[in-house]
């Protein structure tokens, strides 16, 4: 399989990458951060040496960017896989964050997985199959205190992947929805919360990569998790 993955340097999509280079399958990553990607590149490839990575560092809050890298993945082949996993989290309150945060935010949380989508979705609908994994959060289904700008892009998120599913369900194509609660990646560096409180982003891979082994007519629409004590 060829799959394709956003933000894949660190955190979840790191993780899924490791799930999917674990079982030798092609992989093309993306990040906005050269030096992490070039590292992870690196990691990957020594680590699952069966495995084939391509890496292209990209801002995918920007549209150009978005269609430049998509139109970069689809050089290898028609992916089997897209998961749109870039994006971060600016904790804040409406009416206290810096102007623009809403802006930044729904760019990277929505523009990125919105204009890669478009740009590698006609080639899977050629095809007649294909599996779209959107990372939204436990943020896309309630409001939360210091969620912000951040909630609402993930909010906007689900919202996109739910249309998605709608639209693509009769040309072969599967949407798939992942509600993450608290996951321990560089986010939740130094808060002073316990490791072992909150999820491991492997947790969420291998949730990601078990979704992937069904039959054609089968799909898991939504994945939603979270820590056993509970979201924080």
């Amino acid at each position: 399989m060829q799959v394709v993955i956003t933000g894949a340097s660190q955190g979840i999509g790191y993780a899924v990458a490791e799930a999917f280079a674990a079982e030798g399958h092609t992989l093309c990553i993306g990040s906005k951060t050269a030096s992490r990607l070039k590292e992870a590149t690196e990691n990957l490839q020594k680590k699952y040496p069966a495995a084939t990575i391509h890496s292209k560092q990209a801002d995918l809050s920007n549209q150009a960017e978005c269609e430049a890298f998509g139109n970069w993945c689809l050089s290898f082949g028609t992916p089997t896989i897209l998961i749109n996993n870039a994006g971060f989290f600016l904790p804040g309150n409406l009416m206290e964050e810096a102007q623009g945060v809403l802006e930044t935010q729904i760019g990277a949380n929505l523009y990125s997985a919105y204009y890669t989508s478009r740009a590698i979705i006609p080639a899977m609908i050629k095809a007649g199959r294909g599996h779209i994994f959107n990372i939204c959060s436990i943020a896309s289904l309630h409001a939360y205190p210091q969620g912000g700008s951040y909630s609402i892009s993930k909010y906007a998120l689900e919202g996109f992947s739910k249309n998605l599913r709608e639209e693509l369900k009769d040309k072969g194509i599967k949407v798939t929805g992942v509600y993450p609660g608290a996951t321990y990646t560089n986010s939740w560096a130094g808060s002073g919360v316990a490791p072992s409180r909150i999820m491991e982003a492997e947790d969420i891979a291998k949730m990601i990569f078990a979704a992937t082994q069904l039959s054609p007519q089968a799909v898991v629409e939504d994945i939603v998790m979270r820590p056993l004590l509970g979201d924080l």
